[in-house]
């Protein structure tokens, strides 16, 4: 398809900040950028590399060593060797705690280079990454750190002349595959669990942001991380990602991304070892405006929901329902406070809102904005990509949308908003659940009847009541229906890396029986 507005056209009210019009060279400096196997880095067996691009300008900043199916099955190996026979599994769980939260320590203390190569690698805004990015990616280590030495299990009451306990042990190999759009949450979301419950892993960053993760790798060693404990292998979805799920010698896999790729994971697991599998999948999530509820506050909630890390977040509130008896209200409030988003290079301070990530992510959001017009909705501001050079779309806003119409439906995963009318509570339980996805959505009210019944209606896995996108650790994440399975975050998220085996022992000439 031919884009009209294409790439260079400025016609909204955004101009790209830069420092002195142009990008801000990256003040750091990429240091790891071979695979990380066995406590080492080392070059792939195939000695081939693939390029990691600057999403600002469209230009390379390094090659990355690029695994294949022979560097999985090595990474396997020795991750099934840790845990086979390694002291990572046997050590006390207070060791291992100590360790990662030691590991935690190196992260602070390296978190102004980690937070400025997440940006360059991302196209995220600094602002963001050390503000938001870097404090949850390390409270979430600290967090399943607290947790290693308070696995425990039961002891049974058994029916007859027997004493039964139960023990929680790590499943054992893990693999995870982790995206693009939060690269250092998402890395410390799956390893955290995992490793505090005595696991080993095998862990796939996203081919557009493996430069953290690499980084990691090794303050891993540093932290007092065991070889073998922590593998990470940068490369590509159908290669690295379909060994890792094909893997007889994997016993967990762990995937965040879209729900086309999660079947495939799926799938493969069943068709290689029946292996565990955790997904966390797509979404279109409702954000529900009652006519009750502050107009001013509920633009602010919906402004973050939608557009927070350029509308590239799963959780995103993109179909934004509003009550009748506020909507030209809402509508012309939130174009005047969308309008004040700082739009630029996400290096300079106060920029809101920097590049999508690649070329592909670029052209399929473009492709969107051209659906909403041609199915009729309403394109209120935005809709064009902004500057010569990088993937810049402005923060883009539709209303008259119906619930037909694709980009009601479809996880754009990018900066459009998509504004639906609605009558009644009734109504907008049920269109707000006319949706193959169930990961999210949130209620603005001041009635609490309303808010109870609308969160105990809408089927999804988290819902948000006068507030939006808020959370830590403790929470639990996951989706209904095509959002995904199982939980992740919180206590739920140590379940994943876990298995209960029972024992039992007969007890003879007992009185107490």
């Amino acid at each position: 398809m031919a884009f009209p507005n294409s790439n260079g056209t400025e016609a909204g009210p955004w101009k790209l900040a830069m420092e002195d019009g142009k990008p801000i060279k990256p003040p750091v400096t990429v240091k790891y950028t071979k695979l990380f196997i066995n406590g080492e880095f080392v070059d792939s067996v195939s000695g081939k590399t693939f390029e990691t691009f600057d999403p600002r300008t469209e230009e390379v900043i390094t090659g990355v060593s690029e695994a294949t199916k022979e560097d999985v099955d090595l990474a396997v190996k020795a991750a099934r060797a840790a845990f086979d026979h390694g002291p990572w599994p046997r050590m006390s769980g207070s060791e291992r705690s100590r360790i990662l939260n030691k590991y935690a320590d190196l992260l602070q203390q390296h978190s102004e280079e980690l937070a400025k190569l997440e940006t360059w690698d991302a196209g995220k805004c600094l602002d963001m990454v050390q503000g938001f990015d870097l404090p949850e990616a390390i409270g979430n280590l600290r967090y399943y750190a607290g947790y290693a030495d308070k696995i425990h299990g039961l002891t049974l009451k058994m029916n007859g002349p027997y004493q039964g306990y139960t023990l929680q042990e790590p499943i054992g190999v893990c693999g995870q595959i982790i995206p693009w759009n939060f690269p250092l949450i998402m890395f410390f979301l799956k390893i955290s669990p995992a490793l505090a419950c005595g696991c080993t892993v095998v862990i796939k960053p996203a081919e557009d942001t493996p430069l953290t993760a690499l980084y990691c790798a090794h303050l891993s060693v540093e932290a007092g991380i065991p070889p073998g404990v922590l593998n990470v292998l940068p490369g590509f979805g159908a290669t690295v990602g379909a060994a890792i799920s094909n893997h007889m010698d994997i016993d967990k896999i762990a995937f965040t991304g879209s729900t086309q790729v999660g079947r495939l994971v799926m799938e493969a697991s069943a068709k290689s070892n029946l292996k565990d599998v955790t997904l966390e999948l797509g979404g279109k999530s409702p954000l529900i405006v009652m006519d009750d509820f502050n107009i001013d506050e509920a633009v602010e909630i919906a402004t973050v929901a939608s557009f927070i890390n350029m509308g590239q977040v799963c959780l995103a509130g993109s179909r934004v329902f509003v009550q009748e008896g506020v909507y030209d209200e809402f509508v012309k409030k939130i174009v005047e406070r969308v309008k004040k988003q700082v739009v630029g290079d996400p290096f300079k301070r106060g920029v809101q809102h920097g590049p999508q990530v690649n070329k592909v992510q670029f052209d399929r959001i473009l492709k969107y904005i051209q659906y909403g017009k041609i199915d009729g909705a309403n394109l209120l501001i935005g809709g064009h990509s902004l500057g010569k050079k990088g993937f810049y779309i402005e923060p883009t806003i539709f209303n008259n949308v119906e619930d037909d119409m694709r980009i009601a439906k479809e996880e754009i995963f990018g900066p459009v908003m998509s504004i639906l009318k609605f009558k009644t509570v009734e109504e907008v339980i049920e269109r707000g659940n006319k949706t193959i996805y169930g990961l999210v959505a949130g209620v603005l009210t001041n009635n609490i009847n309303v808010a109870n019944r609308v969160s105990r209606s809408l089927r999804a896995g988290t819902i948000w009541i006068n507030c939006y996108l808020t959370g830590g650790s403790e929470w639990s994440l996951g989706g209904y229906k095509m959002s995904g399975i199982g939980r992740e975050f919180g206590p739920f998220g140590l379940q994943n890396y876990l298995q209960v085996k029972s024992v039992i022992t007969p007890i003879h000439d007992s009185p107490w029986l």
